[in-house]
């Protein structure tokens, strides 16, 4: 039987670290997410889960890092999001 794996699921190589938002409280998320982007260093990708597509995240993250963190979404499905915030050099 084959299972299918959610791409959050698997290890992840060294500079890939994961963060599944679904299991941290809504009031603490977004202090969460920009902890965890500030201890990252050049190069390094954060994976980051969520059940919904992260708009006002995504456009605070560029007003507050600009172009010192890429964003690429890795799977764009209902229920079921995940982008990498990679910090830029």
């Amino acid at each position: 039987m084959t299972k299918t794996i959610h791409v959050c699921d698997h290890r992840t190589a060294e500079a890939l670290y994961p963060f599944d938002a679904r299991g941290v409280a809504k009031r603490f998320r977004h202090a969460a997410i920009f902890g965890a982007l500030e201890s990252l260093m050049p190069g390094e990708t954060m994976r980051f889960c969520n059940d919904h597509d992260p708009l006002p995240l995504l456009a605070q993250m560029q007003q507050r890092y600009g172009d010192k963190v890429g964003i690429e979404y890795v799977q764009r499905e209902p229920g079921a999001i995940v982008i990498d915030f990679t910090v830029i050099g």
